[in-house]
Parts: structure tokens; C-alpha cells; sequence
């Protein structure tokens, strides 16, 4: 960032100096911290202003070179320079939502390191703690008539066992604990608890294990999903809804019960009930349950759960009720398999669905807001004779599609669905009121800006744009799409960029990386990938990039296009957009190297045990060995959904003909693996695994391991983390495919 010395000039002349001085800049590694991301928005109920989220990367007092995220909330009148924070210091404001009547908003804020929520009047009065519950308080709802806030907590089992209100019988579970040779009733807390007694009866030596586990010196697991993020995690916890009165000193009450979690809140326009998701059986442990429903719940802490949508093998998430509680925006679809659940509509009345309807629409629906839109936007040819005053039901949404994540709104009259953005860029957040969108959006001109625009999205308005300052004279590469036919039939997309102060006539090395998930999908419109991209282009890399089968985006055909194949077929479609950007008459082809995360860690081994052209790689985060992944990492159902189990009749050599591992042995491309150590999603042994067999077979290879670092490092990870796995992607490669390092062999 550049700094400027103040002249006693008139002020145009000032401004026509800076902006002559403001030299062309590349973007910076560093400039990652000076990224500023919009969202949480919310209308308010008048429709004159929104509250907003900014999310910056602040230094870390009195620790040079660290780094926190910093989230506060800001308001604005719907005009460009209105907006004006509502929080400042140290500590992040979060999840702010409106009262109905507008004149106080609910947001959350850590205190002594538990979420709790917070009440900030709008006429000059002083936020006030509305919670102070042990177990922490988020995700804060007003009630319809303004008088109550709905807000989440998680519960571990043993607080659930001990409290008088989630579980007033003091019973343990339906399920089975699944701890063998054990009736669940020997592992209940008793009244008259023996003591520990290492040397004890078997009473007192249980009493003493037991202690152990509490003192933390042993962890027994008997559960399937014991993998966290970062730590093992042997005791379940569960999420409950309380509602709390809006006063201060209110004391909260609990609406759900039990060892069940309940999700995706939302409140019935009466008040008197509550949707919410959770497992569809309650006799199932939670870890086996893979079937979700729908459910309302009696918002007046009486416990009573009426099922609402419900059936066996399918999954139902996402309940949005709209506003005259007539209908019921959701999402439903098969619970196990490869693929997306589907948008889908019903009546809603009584707490009773009917009319229920999958509307057709081939990608992944989420973040619902209804409206209602005059009948002129809602209907592109309304009937003749129409009252064009009239307004319908509408429900807008966003989408991963095509390489962005445009807006789209559903006619809830006609079943049809209108795309209002283009997937050149990616609404990241956004929400709807009255004649008015206001959203952030993603684009390679601006990793994030709030807008606002009218229903169809039309002449939208910059009314902030927090990066615009760190952006100005900064050379950005803007990506050129091109799309490959595979072996399959089907369109794959991908996009070139080259180097971002490019001069024709000069050769420059190329990238190729890859996105993981398999799911995932990236695009001028994907947020994630923003300053990543810009900064190889910066130091003066071409970059392409595709969207190989399997990925997310384009429909449920093209996601399950890769199932039993991880390997073969996605290698073919990212190679193909390889083999086509080298033909760019800049692209210097000796001077090819590969890098990809997560999945994409596991592309970047395959491809170099079957393709040398790259002269270096590095493959982050990745799964190496399919069986192996299947026991250590907490997204180990992929191997099942994609492959079967591996004692199931040939799921094994299945497996293992789409581990990279397996192939090992021709992996000649220098190779760089990274890992983080707490990375519990994929497995570390992933990584050793790979690097140890590399080592014994002399090959070139060097391994990083990140401590501390969880599979979202490159996301929201420590800051300083993610800086220096930029540098080393540069660095490593420059070692190969630089001017300085081009001979390395």
C-alpha cells in the first residue's frame, strides 16, 4: 500500500496528482490482508436501510508479522457513502438480524470465549448482553411480533445427560452408545458413583477410567464420526434451540430436547412454531442417521415436534416458510449417492405440507429470500388484461453455475426461473425487500463490493466498495474461457490468464490449478481463488484453470460423471485445457508445472505417476490412497458414495486403481507436498505416506507440514500460514520453470 504526503493544494488539483502518481502495481502476496469481504446483509424492515458484515485481516498487536480476522457491522441508507460502522474494537459482531419493527438489532459477540448475543438499540442506546448461557448463544432470529429472539447453542452429551431442562427425565438416548460388552444403562452417571479406585472393584476401577477420560489423559471413542477438523472428537455434541425473551435479564428456554440436533431455524410467520431440520429416525445414533426431516416445533418450550417433511432414504434441508406462511421453500434429495438435493416447493398450512413439487432446475439452490415482484418483472409476457399493479410470490436464490454464482428468482405462479446475474461474477451474499436487491459480489475487477439494484437486478449501484483504495493501479489478468468436449460428450469449461503485465512477444511459464472438492467449482465469479490467481499472474505466470466432470455447477449428470473414476476421466478433461492453453503463442511449453488442493491434491499425484510434461509440482493437502483415506479422514464417505466399501465384491481394486499411490513408483516430476497437521478432513498419513515412498525411491520431493493448520488453511486459516504457502508455490516452482532456475534439473 502507498502512502501519500499531503500538499496545500486545492483539493481538484490534489486529486489530480494522486491519481497521475498512482503508479501500476502488481498484486502483492501481502495484499491478501488487505482483502475486505461483504456479507451479512439484511434489509431493514422500513426497506431505507441494511445492516452489512466486513470481514478485514487485521495485524495482531505486539506480534509482528501475525494476523486476525476481524468481522464488525456496518449500516447504510441504500445510497453509496452512507454506510457507517455500528461496532468497532478488538472483538468480531456477527450475525446481525433486524427487529420487525426496525428500531433494534440482535447480533452475536464472543465473551470469555463463548458466542452470546447481543441487543443494540438504534436510537443512540448502548448494546446490551441479552445472553449469558454457559453453552454459548448464535445465529439469532426475531420472533414475528419483535418480543422474542431464537438463537442456537451446542450442547456436548454429558452437559445434555446433567441438565434438568434438555433432558428432564435424566435418561440417556434411544440409540445404542455402541461401546461393546456394555449395556447403555452401566454407562450412565449414577447418583451414588463409586469412587476411583485404581486397585479397586470393577465399580471403582470403571470410576477411575472414567476419571481418566475426564482429566484428559485417555480418549475412548465409540462412536463412527469421531474425526473433527482438528482433534479427535469421542464425545458428540448437539445443537438446541432456546428462545429468549427481548429484555434484559430474560432468562432463556429451551425448545428442543434431548440427543438430537436441530439445524437451517426458521420461524413460522404465527410465531407459534418453529421449522427445523434434524435426523428423521431418533432411535438411529446421529453418526448413522444419514436421513434428514423437516419438523416444526412448538415455540413455547412444550417440546412438541410435528414431522413435516419426512421419508425414508431422502434427505430434506433448508426450510425458508414465506412471509404469509402459504408456502415452503426447501430442499430435498436422495441421502446417500453422488449428486445435490433439488429445489423444491409445497403448500404449507397448519404445519402440514401438500402440493409438494421438485421444480426443475439442474444445480445446487441455496440461500432463500422470498419477495413479492410486480407482475410486469415477475412474468416476462404477463397475461393480457393483467392488473399490472399486481404483484406474485417469488423466491430468489443463488447457484453455482457456469464458472460463477448468479442470482436467480423462481415465479412461484408460473414454475419458472430467470437468471438475473452472469457467472462472470458471484453473488456472495445478498437479501430483498420491497422494490430492492442489495448484495456483494465477487468479480476479477473487485473481490467484493455491495450493490444494490432493482428486482431484476437491473443498473445495479455501487454503494460501497471497501477494496477500491488497495485496488487502484493494481494490473489484474482477466481470464479468457474456452470450452473442450471430452471423451464423455460433455462441454468442459476452462479459462486462461495470462501473466498480468504481459508483453507481447515474450514466452512466460504456465500453471495449471486445479480445484478440489470434487465438487467444487471455480470461475471469474468463485470468491475463494480471487487473490491466489491474481497473484501467479502478478509474478508473471499464465494460469489455466478448468472445470473437469465431477465438478459442481453443471448439473447432477456432469458432478456424477466421475463416480468409480477419480482419475482417468477428470485428468483427461484438466490436460485437455492444458495441451490448449500451451498453444498460446506466449506460453513457453518447457516451463509447465501443476498444483491443486484437497482432491486437487490427489489430481496433481495422479497425473504426474502418468504425464511428465510438467517440470514441477505441488500437491496440497491431498488424499494419496482411497482405503487408507476411508479410516483416516472425517470425509471418508466419499469412498463409499463414489466407490463402495472396500471389502465389498471388487470395490478394492477399484480403489485401488484410482490411488495415486498405487502408481507411486512413476513419479519422476520434482514434488512438493503439503499438509496441515491438524488436518483431520483428509489425513496427514496421506502426505507421509506419499513422501516416504518418494524418499526410498530417490526421487525429488520436499514436505511441508503446516502446525496447526486445518484443511481450510487456505481459506480461513492463520494468516501468516496461508502467505507462506503462496511463497511456497512460487518459490518451488521458480526453483524449475524461472529465468533464474530454468536449468534445474
Amino acid at each position: 500500500m502507498q502512502h501519500h504526503q499531503r500538499f496545500l493544494l486545492p483539493l481538484f488539483l490534489f486529486w489530480a496528482t494522486f491519481a497521475v502518481a498512482q503508479p501500476a502495481t502488481s498484486v502483492l502476496v501481502t495484499d491478501l490482508t488487505r482483502i475486505k469481504q461483504v456479507g451479512g446483509i439484511q434489509v431493514s424492515p422500513n426497506r431505507q436501510q441494511a445492516l452489512y458484515t466486513l470481514t478485514t485481516i487485521e495485524p495482531t498487536p505486539d506480534q509482528p508479522l501475525e494476523y486476525d480476522y476481524r468481522t464488525h457491522i456496518y449500516l447504510t441508507n441504500l445510497q453509496p457513502g452512507t454506510d457507517k460502522a455500528l461496532t468497532r474494537g478488538a472483538e468480531s459482531a456477527r450475525q446481525a438480524v433486524w427487529s420487525p419493527d426496525g428500531k433494534q438489532i440482535a447480533f452475536v459477540r464472543t465473551v470469555k470465549g463463548k458466542s452470546q448475543v447481543f441487543v443494540m438499540p438504534l436510537d443512540g442506546g448502548e448494546a446490551y448482553q441479552l445472553t449469558t448461557l454457559a453453552y454459548g448463544a448464535g445465529s439469532p432470529v426475531f420472533s414475528p411480533d419483535g418480543k422474542r429472539i431464537l438463537f442456537t447453542t451446542s450442547v456436548s452429551f454429558p452437559e445434555v445427560m446433567a441438565d434438568t431442562l434438555l433432558n428432564p427425565e435424566r435418561r440417556g438416548p434411544r440409540w445404542s452408545l455402541e461401546k461393546p460388552g456394555m449395556a447403555a444403562a452401566d454407562m450412565l452417571p449414577k447418583k451414588d458413583a463409586p469412587k476411583a479406585n485404581p486397585d479397586g472393584s470393577l465399580a471403582e476401577i470403571r470410576a477411575y477410567l472414567a476419571k481418566d477420560v475426564e482429566d484428559k489423559k485417555a480418549k475412548v471413542i465409540t462412536r463412527l464420526n469421531f474425526q473433527g477438523e482438528s482433534t479427535t472428537e469421542p464425545v458428540m455434541s448437539f445443537a438446541h434451540l432456546y428462545v429468549v425473551e427481548v429484555r434484559e435479564g430474560a432468562k432463556p428456554t429451551p425448545i428442543t430436547r434431548g440427543f438430537a440436533s436441530y439445524q437451517a431455524a426458521a420461524w413460522l410467520p404465527d410465531g407459534q412454531a418453529i421449522l427445523a431440520v434434524t435426523d428423521r429416525d431418533p432411535a438411529q445414533h446421529p453418526d448413522r442417521e444419514v436421513d434428514n426431516a423437516i419438523v416444526a416445533i412448538a415455540a413455547d418450550g412444550s417440546g412438541t415436534l410435528t414431522p413435516v417433511l419426512s421419508e425414508a432414504g431422502k434427505s430434506f434441508s433448508s426450510p425458508v416458510p414465506s412471509p404469509d406462511g402459504l408456502k415452503l421453500a426447501y430442499l430435498a434429495g436422495n441421502s446417500r449417492g453422488v449428486g445435490f438435493p433439488n429445489l423444491a416447493l409445497a403448500d404449507l398450512s397448519n404445519m402440514t405440507v401438500s402440493n409438494a413439487k421438485v421444480i426443475e432446475f439442474d444445480r445446487a439452490a441455496g440461500n432463500f429470500v422470498w419477495a413479492n415482484v410486480p407482475i410486469g418483472q415477475a412474468e416476462a409476457k404477463p397475461a393480457r388484461g393483467a392488473n399490472k399493479t399486481a404483484t406474485y410470490l417469488a423466491l430468489y436464490f443463488t447457484a453455482s453455475a457456469d464458472g460463477g454464482i448468479p442470482l436467480f428468482r423462481l415465479n412461484t405462479r408460473t414454475n419458472t426461473i430467470d437468471r438475473l446475474t452472469t457467472p462472470e461474477s458471484g453473488v456472495t451474499n445478498f437479501d430483498v425487500s420491497g422494490g430492492t436487491i442489495v448484495f456483494a459480489k465477487t468479480e476479477v475487477a473487485d473481490p467484493s463490493a455491495l450493490y444494490t439494484a432493482s428486482l431484476d437486478a437491473t443498473t445495479p449501484k455501487k454503494l460501497a466498495a471497501p477494496n477500491a483504495d488497495w485496488l487502484a493501479g493494481k494490473v489484474l489478468s482477466y481470464p479468457k474461457k474456452a470450452v473442450y468436449t471430452n471423451s464423455k460428450g460433455q462441454a468442459v469449461d476452462y479459462w486462461i490468464m495470462k501473466p498480468a503485465k504481459f508483453v507481447a512477444g515474450k514466452t512466460y511459464p504456465l500453471v495449471l490449478n486445479m480445484h478440489g472438492g470434487p465438487t467444487a467449482m471455480w470461475g471469474p465469479g468463485e470468491p475463494s481463488m480471487w487473490h491466489e490467481l491474481q497473484y501467479l499472474c502478478a509474478q508473471g505466470y499464465g494460469v489455466v484453470y478448468a472445470n473437469p466432470r465431477g465438478s459442481g455447477g453443471y448439473g447432477q449428470a456432469f458432478q456424477r460423471a466421475n463416480y468409480r473414476d477419480w482419475g482417468t476421466g477428470p485428468a483427461e478433461d484438466v490436460l485437455a485445457a492444458a495441451t490448449a492453453a500451451a498453444r498460446e503463442p506466449w506460453v513457453d511449453t518447457t516451463r509447465q508445472v501443476i498444483t491443486g488442493g484437497s482432491y486437487a491434491g490427489y489430481l496433481t499425484a495422479w497425473i504426474v505417476g502418468h504425464d511428465n510434461r510438467f517440470k514441477a509440482a505441488f500437491a496440497q493437502r491431498g488424499v494419496y490412497d482411497l482405503t487408507t483415506f476411508m479410516g483416516e479422514g472425517n470425509a471418508w464417505a466419499l469412498v463409499p458414495n463414489y466407490f463402495g466399501y472396500p471389502w465389498e465384491n471388487g470395490a478394492k481394486e477399484v480403489l485401488d486403481a484410482n490411488s495415486p499411490y498405487s502408481f507411486v513408483q512413476n513419479i519422476k516430476t520434482p514434488l512438493l507436498i503439503k499438509h496441515g497437521e491438524n488436518d483431520l478432513r483428509t489425513g496427514i498419513i496421506q502426505s507421509e505416506m506419499m513422501y516416504k515412498s518418494l524418499k526410498v525411491l530417490g526421487r525429488p520431493v520436499e514436505y511441508v507440514r503446516m502446525p496447526g493448520a486445518t484443511h481450510e488453511l487456505s481459506r480461513t486459516g492463520n494468516v501468516r500460514q496461508r502467505i507462506d504457502r503462496m511463497l511456497r508455490i512460487y518459490e518451488f516452482f521458480e526453483r524449475f520453470v524461472g529465468e533464474n532456475g530454468a536449468q534445474v534439473k
